[in-house]
């Protein structure tokens, strides 16, 4: 048997209940998914609260790793870029690529000092220590066809008390890129490698877009489900 109830004037509750099944569920996905670009990962540190200290980038690497030529001052760029852009750090306020490459040469026991005596020394408050572990770049038979990875451990420093200030991990932050193909050329080759490194630093230093946070370059074995 069915029944018809008769309303002499139709409620408002029961207007808005016609109107969500009349819609489907396309809108209960609307209301109920947030757009991936509009949900952030947080920052692991907030580099924007301390845009007015002196920074220093420091890169290094060990001295047997046969590493693409000038690659520590191709990274050493492509970080400050990355945290000029994504972050309106001032670029004055960077220490100048200049000052610690006469400063490395002017110390024999530069590779016995510490990121932070390090910046300090050069009149920094933050040091942002990268270390490259591994570095292959080959040139493949196809002319001018390159293939690539980089990999390197970054870590904050305050010059002033020493203390690290991120990771909270007791490792440095472990960035691995890579790719199998770059068919520009040398320079690209470089510049591609480089690039996706600093990306995958700074984007721990800012609310990053969810959406934007893995590259395809990105070999970090970051787990999605992780972040």
């Amino acid at each position: 048997m069915i029944m018809i109830l008769k309303l002499k004037k139709p409620s408002v509750f029961l207007t808005l209940a016609l109107s969500f099944c009349c819609s489907g569920c396309g809108m209960v996905s609307v209301i109920g998914s947030p757009n991936p670009g509009e949900t952030k990962v947080p920052a692991e540190f907030k580099f924007a609260e301390h845009e007015n200290r002196k920074i220093l980038i420091l890169v290094d690497q060990p001295g047997w790793l046969n590493a693409q030529v000038n690659l520590r001052y191709h990274l050493t760029n492509a970080i400050a870029k990355m945290l000029i852009e994504t972050i309106k750090i001032k670029p004055e306020n960077f220490i100048a690529y200049s000052k610690l490459v006469d400063f490395r040469s002017s110390r024999s026991d530069f590779s016995l000092l510490s990121p932070a005596r390090v910046g300090r020394e050069l009149n920094a408050d933050i040091v942002l220590s990268v270390n490259i572990e591994d570095s292959q770049l080959t040139q493949m038979p196809e002319r001018e066809y390159y293939t690539a990875s980089l990999d390197v451990r970054a870590a904050l420093f305050d010059t002033v008390t020493e203390q690290r200030l991120w990771p909270e991990a007791l490792e440095s932050k472990r960035v691995r890129v890579g790719f199998e193909v770059e068919s520009r050329g040398l320079d690209a080759a470089v510049s591609r490698l480089t690039s996706a490194s600093a990306y995958c630093i700074v984007r721990y230093f800012y609310d990053c877009p969810r959406n934007k946070f893995k590259i395809a370059d990105d070999r970090s074995a970051v787990e999605w489900g992780e972040w």
